[in-house]
């Protein structure tokens, strides 16, 4: 009975990486030369996580939200964060109807309600209206006049924001940022990938996609995904991880402890997308930076060394690898 039932287990995180595979090649034929990128949201999208991507106008951060929609087969919504934006522009607002006779209030859905929500350049909207997200990222649910309305599921929040153009902005509260299971940084191309999607994009046919699968089989991944077994020295390792954060001397603040949830999640996603069904600690030391780089505040000193999240976070782990 114990032999069938890991064999079952077995099968079903073989299916997972297969099926990985399949969607990381499939979107990594539009999005060119960001393989790892396009694997961190995979993992963060099926460890049922949030992804800030951080980048430079015009290197593909809204293509990538878009080709993963609709590679996955999943609704689509996006909001675009301006100064004027209200919170109900977000989650959607009462309507007072009138008919035969009879009124009523009638609530008119917003754009939060899809699958894969793209909050483009998140931080150019109010701290109010960033707010309306908190709920719907955490709870999975909006409230409006005092009725609860669940999201579909599955739901991830895909928020992309400028990190040049800060003028007329509103940087992210820590509590918001937070939320994010990812923060991922997209750089500039190197000449040959720049090359290659200029050959691509600039012809007569832009490569398009079939969806890889569809919105429940997506669920049952990140079933799968919830179900990948950790050791005790996996756990401890990212204990020991998360407390470096805060003992570091140029960090102010460390990561809090669902930035340690964050890692042992995306961990199990890179072990079953490497075809393991169980966590090395490799996988967690791949899922610290994008895990935590944006939940660590830094010193005054380390601001003004030009010092940035990253370069911390490897001092951390090379600290936590001695003997």
């Amino acid at each position: 009975m114990n032999t069938s039932a890991g064999t079952s287990a077995q099968l079903d995180f073989t299916s997972f990486t297969d099926k990985f595979k399949r969607l990381r090649e499939a979107i990594g034929r539009v999005i060119l030369g960001q393989e790892e990128i396009v694997e961190d949201l995979l993992v963060a999208a099926l460890a049922k996580g949030h992804v800030l991507i951080e980048g430079a106008p015009g290197l593909g951060k809204t293509r990538l939200v878009r080709t993963f929609s609709e590679a996955t087969d999943l609704s689509f919504g996006r909001i675009q964060f301006t100064p004027d934006l209200m919170p109900a522009d977000v989650t959607g607002t009462s309507v007072f109807l009138e008919e035969g006779g009879s009124s009523r209030f009638d609530f008119q859905r917003g754009p939060v309600f899809a699958n894969v929500l793209l909050a483009d350049e998140i931080n150019r909207a109010t701290p109010k209206t960033q707010s309306a997200l908190l709920e719907a990222m955490q709870e999975r649910s909006v409230t409006a006049s005092g009725e609860r309305y669940e999201l579909p599921e599955p739901f991830v929040v895909l928020a992309t924001q400028n990190p040049l153009e800060m003028e007329g902005t509103y940087p992210l509260p820590e509590a918001q940022l937070d939320r994010f299971l990812f923060k991922i940084l997209i750089n500039r191309p190197d000449r040959a990938t720049l090359q290659r999607i200029l050959v691509t994009t600039t012809g007569a046919d832009e490569p398009t996609l079939e969806p890889i699968f569809n919105r429940e089989e997506m669920l049952d991944l990140q079933a799968m995904l919830r179900a990948v077994p950790v050791a005790s020295k996996a756990y401890e390792y990212v204990v020991a991880l998360t407390e470096a954060t805060h003992d570091h001397e140029l960090v102010r603040l460390g990561a809090s402890p669902r930035g340690a949830q964050a890692i042992v999640l995306a961990a199990k996603g890179y072990a079953l997308a490497a075809g393991r069904p169980n966590v090395e600690l490799s996988d967690i030391r791949r899922a610290a930076l994008p895990a935590l780089r944006h939940r660590i505040l830094l010193s005054f000193e380390a601001e003004v060394e030009g010092t940035d999240p990253d370069t911390i976070i490897r001092e951390v782990i090379a600290q936590a690898d001695k003997p």
